[in-house]
């Protein structure tokens, strides 16, 4: 039993965590000021190809392999990183949808958002600064620790 419980001890220890908080945003410039999930889902999965204020919508997207872009997917539409990259694959072969910008490393991803008029792109919340303007959070999570006992 000790070994068992050695060797769970040592998986959990390997296994990332994500604490990613995603924020969605846009450069601060931009007429767009709220967005709602739904319309981020629809812009991120190429359904809507313009953006409220009438600009064309460039969703851009974190590297592949970011768990921030993990927690995006999940958080936004359950889904994981095989599943989008099925998704993306079914439609970007029928010529029925575009996916969005794919970056390589996690900073191109504010250089292309301000340099794209109708960029929007997701990161986490310690990266937004003066240059962007968040027009979408997620409900924060209710943690163990953030509960309150009456």
């Amino acid at each position: 039993m000790p070994t068992r419980l050695f060797f769970l001890l040592l998986l959990l220890a390997n296994c990332p965590t994500v604490d990613a908080e995603p924020v969605v945003v846009v450069a601060a410039q931009q007429a767009t000021e709220r967005l709602s999930r739904e319309e981020v889902a629809n812009i991120f999965l190429g359904r809507y190809r313009a953006l409220a204020s009438g600009l064309p919508a460039q969703p851009i997207d974190q590297p592949p392999a970011s768990a921030l872009r993990s927690a995006f997917y999940q958080q936004l539409v359950n889904k994981d990183t095989a599943s989008m990259n099925a998704y993306w694959s079914r439609l970007h072969f029928s010529g029925k949808a575009t996916p969005p910008l794919q970056t390589t490393e996690e900073n191109e991803v504010i250089r292309q958002l301000l340099s794209i008029p109708g960029g929007i792109a997701y990161v986490e919340r310690k990266q937004v600064d003066q240059r962007m303007r968040i027009v979408f959070e997620f409900m924060p999570r209710v943690t163990h620790e953030s509960r309150v006992n009456p």
